[in-house]
């Protein structure tokens, strides 16, 4: 069955094993296989977080201090709760901000053309004078009609800006990482010359990069005013710190992929005598996109990692800041919107890392594997 093929493939490509054994059994493929085959991917694991739920909540009512103690599952399921609404809430009461703000807008325009169809009427000094009241009134009116809502960011826009950071800084780790990384594999030479700069700068922590991308990104926005530029500085600093501790995998695996393309294909390339270009972009780099992707996985598995860190010593308003300052805060219900928070942070990562799985077997040849 055709059908039957497609979705396999694409249960194996998108690394879900998990819906296999419902497509076998849709399939008419013997049953006891396929129920094996839930009970591992499905029941077991249901299974265990019942058992880690347990846990927790055992642990919840013995870890107590005298200023704090351990959320259970319960509050902190509240807690999220609790933050989505306060979300839903501030985008409603932003809206009839701005709804009021459009409606005295409109007032202030009109009570404007009023005084300049009165100053058309007038002459001299009262003229000059109606008009500036009309001019005034439209700047007011443009102020209006243009307000922006200064609430604090919410739970959800905070969720946003750390996605948001982290794919910028991935982004600029892979635009530079797979161009020194292709060099390195494809001459010994520059990879010699390279080699040192990896192996010390590899294991460096975010919490050492971060003070140096500060002064860096503070120097070069010295002569720039608050709104006068494009992005803002705490998300630069948080982005180039992940970037520049998420870009070592995705160099290294580039390196290690182009170095093991095959022999039997260059030996083509040279019968071929294709160029320098033909050769790199018909041989090496599709045979060296699986590692490629494989350390790209790596790297955004790291830079959402680093961002946390990142984003609490930045200030940048993230899931990052949004942690320190509820550590901060102290409230009754500070631990249970971290614990929630940790959980949100966990569920992103594993679909992140799902995503590059995605695009990792995509590349693959041969059978792809689902982690």
């Amino acid at each position: 069955m055709n059908w039957r093929g497609n979705l396999l493939r694409f249960c194996n490509v998108a690394g879900l094993p998990i819906l296999e054994p419902f497509v076998r059994l849709a399939a008419g493929e013997d049953k006891r296989e396929q129920f094996v085959g839930i009970a591992k991917f499905i029941l077991l694991p249901i299974a265990a977080v019942c058992v880690f739920l347990g846990l927790w909540a055992a642990a919840a009512s013995s870890v107590v201090t005298d200023s704090a103690k351990l959320p259970s599952p319960q509050a902190t399921w509240a807690a999220g709760k609790q933050l989505i609404a306060m979300h839903y809430e501030q985008r409603e009461a932003d809206k009839t901000a701005k709804q009021e703000k459009l409606v005295e807008a409109v007032q202030l325009l009109a009570e404007a053309n009023a005084y300049t169809a009165a100053a058309s009427k007038a002459t001299g000094e009262k003229k000059s004078k109606l008009e500036d009241k009309s001019l005034a009134l439209k700047k007011r009116a443009v102020a209006a009609a243009n307000f922006v809502p200064s609430s604090a960011p919410t739970f959800i826009d905070q969720i946003w800006t750390s996605v948001k950071t982290v794919f910028f800084g991935f982004f600029l780790a892979t635009i530079v990482a797979v161009p020194i990384g292709v060099l390195c594999g494809m001459s010994p030479w520059f990879n010699a010359a390279m080699t040192p700069f990896i192996q010390i700068f590899k294991p460096v922590s975010p919490l050492a990069w971060l003070p140096l991308a500060f002064i860096v990104i503070m120097w070069y926005y010295a002569g720039y005013s608050s709104g006068e530029t494009f992005f803002d500085k705490a998300f630069l600093i948080s982005a180039s710190t992940v970037c520049l501790c998420s870009l070592w995998p995705t160099l290294v695996n580039t390196t290690l992929g182009v170095a093991s393309v095959d022999k039997d294909f260059i030996n083509v390339a040279d019968v071929l005598r294709l160029s320098w270009w033909q050769r790199l972009t018909k041989i090496i780099l599709p045979a060296s996109l699986p590692l490629m992707f494989a350390g790209m996985r790596i790297s955004l598995g790291v830079g959402w990692m680093v961002l946390i860190a990142a984003d609490m010593l930045a200030q940048n308003p993230g899931l990052g800041k949004f942690v320190w300052d509820e550590f901060q805060n102290g409230s009754d219900l500070t631990y249970a919107r971290i614990a929630f928070s940790v959980l949100v942070i966990g569920l992103i990562g594993l679909l992140l890392d799902r995503i590059m799985i995605f695009f990792r077997n995509l590349v693959s040849f041969g059978n792809p594997s689902p982690v």
